[in-house]
This record gives structure tokens, sequence and C-alpha cells, in this order.
């Protein structure tokens, strides 16, 4: 019987049933390796947060195991854990990416303070070795320049992981998805395939990045005076075909927002982003321009609240206006849960006047994931033993699930993972094995990981249903009151008269509760606090039917 210690684990910790904090432990023996380091931007469900981390405690708990943290692209729902990981693992660790990947995360190790990392930087089509692990890297398409899909080499078994992923057959850098290589793996044997899912209920084919080029090309062309085009800072393929179409209407790029500007900067300085000098003008700049030479480059494709694009819809932006006749291209699809905010900024920018453009009305976002047929192609070419879908929704992992079994890997052969659900690899084949501690790690401000459920619950509560105050004085020696009660509502609405009358009702709920713990002789402040926090809930609820948070506060005297 094959022994714990030689058996291969495959452990994710994020990007499962979710889109982003995409994290996976590879682990042999006394070595591993992790494969991305994400996170995740909070939706509505989340008041406050302004990150959500994978819970990474497995990792940390192993770490004289660790032997290199592996990167597939720049993308920050692959990146943008890792400064948080690196700062609590303490000790240096190979961080090994392409040459633009690791670019970008200097900047955001830089931004935390991260202190002499060991940044490695790995070519397309390399090989390495981490411990007892064998790595290739094979070029692959995506949204972004020089994302890698990862090979590893195991003692017992070969690994693929895509990363993300489409086959653009007309890349706008003429850098191809290797098929050569991926067809070789296959030929080598992929025992396990784990494959971005993000697409996978999309049908057919995902378009060529290349189209969105002539999109606007066409609508800047058309447009009368500025232009603003809002898009991911990170997607420097549309950022190049922004500056390319600017060119060819004779106007000059103006950047903002920081992460935009940052990106630019090093994507132009690495060579990935290709505009002159004269072409590119600081956007306190654009405003001795005349508008039709003018396209500003901005953040907030996504209608986050404190972006350029957000700040510009709302007339507080400091360097950019948005005035009658402008046209505003929105060159982003919304992530799930941020449709609403979206919509506000649209919504405002129409308001004032601006021609707003997105992708229900013309092609100016395409995705940067494989579609159905092309995850098909990918199971084809690499002919795995066995398949994990990754990176996804539920409704994505399951819908990758069918496409493999479609294409003819038995059901049995294929596993719909959870984060934390470990997958073993022995020379008996793959079972699942123990539940490893996973979940997520809240950011707020300053504080990582003190935001636990139980403060999202009474956010939820406070802008919901609001909260309600009792201050009360009591003798510390027979519990009687010393003074009126005060009481402090907000956001509550209540029905049944004033509001003054209301108040006083509730005083009298408020004495009447005082009384009976005083003549019982109650002194246990907890006591005393569940009496009045229960009577005046029962009380709003029965006039609004709302369950607020009630605080009370009982003063000794």
């Amino acid at each position: 019987m094959t022994s714990k210690r030689n058996r291969l684990r495959i452990i994710p910790l994020g990007g499962l049933d979710e889109i982003g904090k995409n994290m996976t432990v590879v682990e042999y023996g006394n070595d591993m390796v992790v494969i991305d380091a994400g996170l995740m931007f909070p939706d509505e469900d989340s008041p406050g947060v302004d990150l959500i981390l994978p819970d990474y405690s497995y990792i940390l708990k192993r770490k004289e195991k660790l032997r290199g943290i592996i990167i597939t692209h720049g993308h920050e729902d692959h990146t943008g854990a890792l400064p948080y990981l690196l700062r609590d693992l303490g000790q240096p660790v190979p961080v090994l990416g392409t040459r633009l990947t690791l670019g970008l995360i200097k900047v955001k190790l830089d931004e935390q303070r991260i202190t002499r990392p060991k940044l490695r930087e790995v070519k397309p089509g390399a090989h390495l070795s981490l411990g007892v692990f064998g790595f290739d890297f094979i070029p692959v398409n995506h949204s972004i320049p020089d994302g890698v899909a990862v090979f590893c080499r195991t003692p017992v078994g070969n690994i693929l992981h895509t990363g993300d992923f489409k086959f653009d057959q007309t890349p706008i850098d003429g850098r191809f998805t290797d098929y050569a290589a991926l067809t070789r793996a296959g030929k080598n044997g992929v025992t396990l395939l784990l494959s971005d899912s993000t697409n996978a209920d999309a049908i057919g084919h995902t378009p060529s990045e290349a189209v969105v080029g002539t999109t606007l090309r066409r609508i800047f062309a058309e447009a009368d005076q500025r232009i603003i085009v809002a898009s991911f800072a990170s997607h420097i393929h549309r950022v190049q075909q922004v500056c390319d179409a600017a060119v060819a209407s004779g106007r000059k790029v103006a950047v903002t927002g920081r992460s935009m500007v940052n990106n630019t900067r090093i994507a132009r300085e690495l060579g990935y982003l290709h505009i002159d000098d004269d072409d590119i003008v600081d956007a306190y700049e654009m405003k001795d321009l005349p508008p039709d030479q003018v396209v500003v480059l901005s953040t907030g494709s996504q209608g986050e609240p404190m972006s350029a694009l957000a700040r510009i819809a709302n007339h507080d932006h400091k360097t950019v206006s948005v005035e009658e006749g402008d046209t505003v291209v929105i060159s982003a699809s919304p992530v799930p849960g941020n449709e609403k905010a979206v919509s506000r900024v649209i919504n405002r920018l129409i308001k004032s006047g601006a021609d707003v453009v997105h992708k229900g009305m013309a092609q100016v976002h395409v995705s940067g994931h494989a579609s159905a047929e092309e995850l098909k192609l990918m199971l084809n070419l690499t002919r795995p033993t066995y398949f994990v879908p990754v990176h996804g929704e539920t409704r994505h992992l399951h819908a990758h699930a069918r496409l493999a079994e479609e294409v003819g890997i038995p059901r049995e052969n294929i596993f719909r993972l959870e984060n934390g659900q470990c997958l073993e690899l022995d020379e008996d084949g793959v079972h699942i094995g123990e539940h490893v501690e996973s979940g997520v790690v809240y950011v707020d401000g300053l504080s990582v990981g003190d935001v636990g459920q139980v403060v999202l619950r009474d956010r939820q509560v406070l802008s919901s249903d609001g909260v309600s105050m009792v201050i009360v004085a009591i003798d510390t020696q027979h519990g009687t009151v010393m003074a009126e009660p005060e009481i402090v509502m907000r956001g509550i609405a209540l029905t049944g008269g004033e509001e003054e009358d209301v108040l006083r009702e509730m005083r009298a709920r408020v004495n009447k509760v005082l009384a009976r713990t005083s003549s019982e002789g109650v002194t246990d402040h907890g006591v005393i606090k569940q009496a009045l926090r229960d009577s005046l809930s029962a009380f709003i609820w029965e006039r609004s039917r709302m369950r607020p948070m009630i605080i009370p506060v009982v003063l000794e005297v």
C-alpha cells in the first residue's frame, strides 16, 4: 500500500464556486508549490470590506516545505493575495512568473513594502525544477500578455494547469498559444488536467481580441468631441488597441486612474505597450488640447465608487470633466455583482450629456476566456486521464464537467472539487482525500483577517434595519433607575404616531423592564441588557416589521 508521504496532493484553496482568489497547492512529501495567489473584490454581501483573500493558513503551517510560488499571469485574481502571503510567510520564497507578470507584481509588493522579494523570471517554453517537481511553461492567449499554462512533472504523474486562456487565432501581439507544446504534453501523458472554466457555458468560440480594435476605430472616427474609454488597467491588449485607434484618428492619449497609470508605465517600459511619447500626454496637459484631439484612458469599468470614471461621472475628477456630446466607451463586462454599480455610472454619464457605448451596443469587449468549443479542444489536445474544472462559479464548473464527458472522459474520472477539498494521486489512481482548512480572509483598511462573519452580519443588519441605542443609569447596589432612559434611533421608520409619542412609549417599555429587574434585585448588567434588548426588539417588530441592531448601554451610578 502506498504511504501517505508518496501521495501527490492537489488542494485548491480558492477559485472554485467563485470568480477570483485563485490559489492551488501542489504537494508531495516534503515539497510544496503554490500556483497563483489571487484575491476577489467584495460584493454587496460584504459591506465595508476592501478585498477578499483565500485562507492560506494551510500553507503557513507548512511553510518549511514551500519551494516556490508560480503565477500564471498578471491579473489581480491571480496575484492580489501575494503581498499578504509573502508578509505572513516571513521568509523569502521564490516567486516565478513571466516578465510582465513580475513587473506588475513588483509594483504591488513595493506598495505593501515587501522588501527583497525573490522574483524569478521564467521564459515561455522554459523548464525548471522546484524540489521534486519539474515545470514547463507553455504560452497561452489571454486578455493580458505573457500568460502561461503550467505543466508539472511529479514522481507519480504529470499535471497541467491551464491558467486563464483562450485560443485566439489573430492575437494582436502575434503571440499564439503553443498548440505544439500542449500536444506534446498530451503525448507525454497528462495524468490530471486543471482547466479554466469561466466561459464553459458559452457556446462556440470566444471572438478574437482584434475585433475590438475594429470597433474602436469606427467609434473614434465618428466621435466629434472628447472620448473616454474605461477598461481594466491590467488589460494591456485592450489598452494597446485604444492607443492604436487614438493615433489612427489623430488623437492624443491621456491616462487617468492610479492603476492605469502604473500599468501603462510598466507595460511601456517592458516593451509590451507600444505608443510614441508624442502621442501620450499627462492628464493635466489635456486641457490645453481641443476635445476632438483627446482620448482619455480610464479605470472604473466596474463602477467602483472611487475609480476615475465614477469621479468623472460625479463631476469631481481633478482633471477630466464630461460634457455634452462626449463619447464614453465601457470596454469591459461587469463582473457578477457589479451590474448595478456600472448602471449607476452609465446613467450619470448620460445625464451629463455623454453618448455611452457598452458591450450591449457594440463589440467593445470580448472575453479573455475560452468558450465551450475551445475548452473541448484543450481537452482533446492534452487527453488527460483525470480532469478537474477550476476557475469558475458552480454553473461553470458543472458545464465544463459536461464538456469533458462529451469528449470521452469517463464520469468517474472527473472531479468537481470545493475549495479546501484535497485530491490525492498515487500509483493506484486518483481519489478524494481529507478536507483541509480553507475559507476567506477579509481585508478592511489596515485590518487583515480581523473582520469575521459576525462583523459582516452586524454591518448587514445596520445597512438594512438600522440601529437603536438605549442608555440607562442604574444604582449598582439596588438596581434602581437613577435617570430617565435615553433612546437614540437611526435608520428605523416606526408607525403608530408622531416620533415623540413613539419614543415616549418606548421609554415606558424600558421603565417597565427596569422596574421588573429592580424588584427582582437584578444587578447583573448582562441580564439587564438582554431584558432591554428583548423588549425593544418586540416593540420595534410590532411597529415596523424590522429587526434592527439594539445596543443597550447600562451606566453605573
